[in-house]
């Protein structure tokens, strides 16, 4: 099974996690943010990993140092968990819907860190969330899970389904990326044999 555990410590925030990528889409989240553990929950039950994150952060401040850590951690579980990575699919996309929206996302595991997002969410707020620290929190997975990623709500009404669609197709198309090919086990998906 392909596990990891993390502990990030700063003088802004204290986040532990742990991650099972073949896992039962059970979560314990905890990061003060209400509706970024919703979407994290989400993320977990559709990707079909378990996921634990507690965070502790200066939320008296504002929200951009835990919501920024917590991607950095959820990268971080990732790129532990993946290894060498030989195996696996190393790419995978998803055209998710919710309701009246529709997302698309694609991830590529193959080292180089990018980030292409667009969630066309236009307020402040949804739910306790600054959605624009949603960029933050996805170019710190993008960084530390060492991975491109991109995201675009194509059209929408609703601010809230826009950004749980972004989640939901996050989570299956990272299932794809993660699931390994038993015909190519001992390889590196790479020609380059370097990842």
């Amino acid at each position: 099974m392909r596990t990891s555990t993390i502990e990030r410590i700063t003088k802004e925030t204290q986040i532990r996690g742990t991650l099972k990528i073949e896992g039962k889409g059970k979560y314990t989240i905890a990061t003060g943010v209400r509706f970024l553990d919703h979407m994290l929950e989400l993320f977990t039950r559709h990707g079909g990993f378990d996921l634990k994150l507690e965070a502790a952060g200066d939320l008296d401040v504002d929200q951009h140092h835990t919501v920024e850590d917590a991607g950095i951690v959820l990268g971080q579980l990732f790129n532990q968990a993946l290894g060498d990575r030989k195996g696996i699919n190393r790419a995978g996309y998803f055209v998710q819907t919710m309701d009246e929206t529709l997302a698309v996302c694609a991830v590529d595991l193959g080292g180089r860190p990018a980030l292409v997002y667009k969630d066309l969410v236009k307020v402040v707020h949804v739910g306790d969330l600054q959605t624009e620290l949603l960029i933050d929190f996805f170019d710190g997975f993008t960084q530390h899970a060492k991975a491109n990623f991109h995201a675009k709500v194509l059209y929408g009404r609703s601010n809230h389904h826009k950004i749980e669609a972004i989640f939901k197709c996050f989570a299956r198309a990272m299932k794809y990326a993660c699931s390994k090919d038993a015909r190519l086990k001992d390889q590196l998906p790479s020609t380059k044999e370097l990842l």
